[in-house]
Formats: structure tokens, sequence, C-alpha cells
């Protein structure tokens, strides 16, 4: 028999609850299932999305607090831990999640052995190494939802101030999933006009002071949805649902995630950082040689170094 593509969640708040909607509504997998140790939280979750199931393609939900509903799981997306607050960063953060993945991993991978682990929780570029070593397996089936929606931001910005459609803004967010992530400009492109070269419609070219307000607005947009509604979640989820979508039908698609930087850009560092990556069945595979120039090298060093930091804090806190 066909075996039906399962994914599950863990984590039934606003970023969890909301990845399964985006599942279900882009039909991604037939099974799909949401655990939390909040079983009236989560057995609410599951009940509301099941009662939605006939207006979105063919699929089940179940959920609940027991780590059965997990079992045989192909992929797990994991949001659970303490959420960001209003003014805090999400490097602070780091220490609480980093004991939750820890312990919650190896659990997981009990029940679903041959699974994809996604890191969704923050900070994702910290949580995604402890996961890695929490699971020990092999190179690429650990990785995390990184920069993918700080490059939307970015795109949505630079569609909106040069008047083309988002998906004709070819950018990328790298680094960190935080204050010192950089824009890729150097390979920036609109169409096939580099960034740098781009001349708008009424002759206004996108100057050096515009790119850094740019940049400055995306590493501040989800501090301003925080203040304003308490936690971000709609495009989060959207944007895990695109990289579901990238494994379970093994697209091999381009999308700046999270994983071990290794040699990239002559670096050779020991960290997890968002880079242009090809992500398909098999999770993230290899970095796309992508071009950075002196001032883009410098600044992803000094990303790797701030999570670095903050990771051997952690570890050294645990």
């Amino acid at each position: 028999m066909r075996k039906v593509p399962h994914v599950a969640v863990v984590g039934a708040g606003s970023v969890g609850a909301t990845i399964v909607f985006a599942a279900l509504l882009r039909g991604l997998a037939e099974r799909v299932s949401l655990y939390d140790i909040n079983a009236e939280k989560t057995e609410a979750e599951v009940l509301d999305l099941r009662q939605g199931l006939q207006f979105v393609p063919s699929a089940s939900i179940d959920g609940g607090a027991d780590i059965e509903v997990c079992r045989g799981a192909d992929i797990i997306v994991i949001t659970a831990g303490a959420k960001q607050k209003a003014g805090q960063s999400r490097l602070e953060l780091a220490a609480v999640n980093a004991r939750i993945c820890r312990t919650m991993v190896p659990q997981l991978l009990e029940v679903a052995p041959d699974a994809v682990l996604l890191m969704v929780t923050n900070p994702v570029d910290v949580v995604t190494s402890v996961a890695i070593e929490a699971a020990g397996l092999p190179e690429g089936r650990v990785f995390g939802s990184g920069t993918v929606l700080d490059s939307s931001r970015l795109r949505l910005l630079l569609a909106q101030r040069c008047g083309v459609a988002v998906q004709n803004v070819h950018a990328y967010i790298v680094g960190e999933h935080g204050d010192s992530e950089l824009a890729l400009w150097s390979s920036a492109t609109i169409g096939a006009v580099p960034i740098k070269e781009w001349v708008g419609f009424g002759g206004s070219a996108l100057s050096a002071t515009e790119r850094y307000e740019l940049l400055d607005d995306v590493r501040k947009a989800a501090l301003k949805i925080i203040a304003g509604k308490g936690a971000t979640n709609w495009a989060v989820g959207l944007a895990t649902a695109r990289i579901l979508e990238a494994i379970l039908r093994d697209e091999n698609r381009v999308l700046p995630v999270t994983a071990p930087i290794g040699d990239f850009a002559d670096l050779d560092r020991d960290v997890c950082l968002s880079i242009p990556r090809v992500v398909g069945k098999n999770g993230a595979g290899p970095a796309l040689p992508t071009p950075v120039d002196d001032e883009e090298r410098e600044q992803l060093a000094a990303s790797a170094e701030a999570v670095e930091s903050v990771l051997k804090s952690v570890t050294a806190a645990t």
C-alpha cells in the first residue's frame, strides 16, 4: 500500500497551529499531527482545524499530549519553546529553548527515527546546532527555517520600492536569523538586472542609504509585529509550509535555511547560519557556491561570531 505522507508539528502555540493550517490549505500531506504537552489547548486546535477539512485538499488531522501522535512521521516541525517577548532579542531565548530541545529531540526520534527535523523554534540558528548534536543524524536531516521569511520580507520591500512584482525580485538575507543578518546585495537582482545597477522607470536608483534602511526594516519586522499583536504567525506559517513543500515534493528548491556553514565563503566555522541551500526529500543539501563580496564576507563572519558566542554560553550553561 502507498505510504501516506505524515507531517508532525510540535507546539500548539500560534506558530505551530498556523503551520498546520498552512500545510492543510496547501495540501502538503495527507496526515498532519499536532503535539503539545498542553492537552486541552492541542485538542481544541485539532478540533477547530478538523471542522474545516471539507474546505481543503483531502487530509486528516490528529493530535494531543501523547508523543505517540508523532510516530512514523516523515517530517517533524519543532516550534515548541518559550516565545519571544516585546523588546527581547531572539538570542535571549537561547538557554531555555536549548534545554527543551536537548530533551525533546531524542524522544521524537524514538517514535520517528526516519524523520527529517525542521527547527522553527528561536533562536533558530542556536537551537538547530543543539538539535543536530542531540539527534546524531546524517548531515542535512536536521536543519532550521533560517532566513526564508526574512528573505521574503526583503523581497516585498524591494518590490514595493521598485514597483515590480515580488515574484521577480531575487534577493537573499543570510547569516543569523536576527540582528546580525545581512543582505547579499552583490547577487540580488530584479529580473536579470543587478540591484546595484537598477534604475527605476522614473530614473530613480536604489542608493546605499536606502538599501541599509530596507535591511534595517527587515531586522525590525518581527519586533514591530510582536509589539502590535504579541506574536508573529501568518508569514512564518506560510514560509514553513514552503520549506515543507520542497521536502515532500523533492523540489530541490534553493532556500536560505540554517545548517552548519562549514567553509562557505572561506569562513570555515562550526556554527549554523542561513545561506542558500538546495532543499529536497533528504532535507537541507549542500550550500550553493554563492558569490559574496568582501564587505558581505566580513558581515557574515561577524554574524557567525554572534551566534557562536551565544552557542558557547548555552553549552556551558546546560
